[in-house]
């Protein structure tokens, strides 16, 4: 018993912790929200959701754009559909398989099956990851400019795990296999491109919504709390960040933006359904990247590496 309890205890911890998000935003909602965000989706214009879902292609299309170039820049020679394939199957596993698994688990062992090196895949995932946090802290500023009134009464425990043990710790464990790419100014800064289209996309994706609700928010007011979002959805209390990501992204746009808590939902609600829609391609492809993780039995190691 003890041993499956250490197997998985973070999973199950992490079940717990998406189960009690869910049952706050039920709380949140239970007085008429409901209602609200049924009338908030018929609101939606389906050309918006066309732009929408565009937009999201485009997204996927940078994120795969930023770790392709890092493989070039470490000297993986790798073809941009097979970066494609690998990208979508990780991120096809972030939405559907369990966190003890992990996308980046995947893609990892995507790449091995084809050949190539193991050290700097896991090294290009690395940064991969490095990066689009970096993306995201260069609008955290918007966001806490914002909120401030709001995180000066957070817990101080609280906020120093939030914001910046994590981000650091992470940082200290990379940056040995980021020597590489530091020599590479150009990959970098084309990888960093890349994240930015990815964070436009999906900022103007909430600016859509927002525009058909009647809630019209500033663009970098978006940017900015949807950064602390994802840092808050770094903690590693919830599967997958479910109910968590949307706990959040509600809080911060009924507190800071003004949004009433529906509006806050329904928009959460959609930016991760369209999150999920996007890597559905990653099902072609994972069943193969599955049989050879099962053969090499390899896959805790894989995670600690990456964490």
């Amino acid at each position: 018993m003890s041993a499956w309890w250490r197997k998985n205890r973070r999973l199950l911890l992490q079940s717990a912790g998406t189960l009690l998000a869910v049952i706050l935003l039920i709380a949140l909602l239970r007085d008429g929200g409901w209602s609200e965000i049924l009338e908030a989706f018929r609101k939606i214009k389906t050309a918006n959701l066309l732009w929408v879902a565009l937009l999201f292609f485009i997204s996927r299309l940078a994120i795969i754009g930023r770790w392709h170039v890092l493989l070039r820049a470490g000297g993986v020679d790798i073809r941009f559909k097979d970066s494609a394939s690998l990208t979508f199957t990780g991120l096809f596993a972030s939405n559907f398989l369990p966190t003890t698994i992990g996308g980046d688990v995947v893609r990892l062992a995507g790449a091995m099956q084809m050949g190539f090196d193991r050290a700097v895949c896991l090294a290009s995932i690395a940064a991969d990851r490095l990066i689009g946090m970096a993306g995201m802290t260069m609008v955290l500023p918007l966001g806490v400019f914002h909120s401030w009134n709001l995180l000066e009464n957070l817990p101080a425990s609280l906020s120093t795990f939030a914001w910046v043990r994590r981000p650091l710790a992470f940082l200290q464990r990379t940056l040995s296999v980021f020597s590489l790419w530091l020599r590479k100014p150009g990959a970098l800064l084309g990888s960093l491109a890349f994240t930015w289209v990815h964070m436009l996309c999906l900022f103007g994706s909430i600016y859509i919504f927002a525009g058909d609700l009647g809630t019209p928010v500033s663009f970098w007011m978006i940017a900015g709390l949807w950064s602390l979002t994802y840092f808050i959805t770094l903690i590693p209390i919830s599967v997958n960040g479910y109910g968590l990501q949307e706990l959040s992204f509600t809080f911060f746009m009924t507190h800071v933006a003004g949004w009433t808590a529906g509006v806050s939902l329904s928009v959460a609600v959609l930016i991760r359904a369209f999150s999920i829609l996007a890597s559905l391609p990653g099902a072609f492809f994972i069943p193969a990247i599955m049989t050879v993780m099962a053969e090499q039995q390899e896959g805790t190691t894989y995670e600690g590496d990456l964490l």
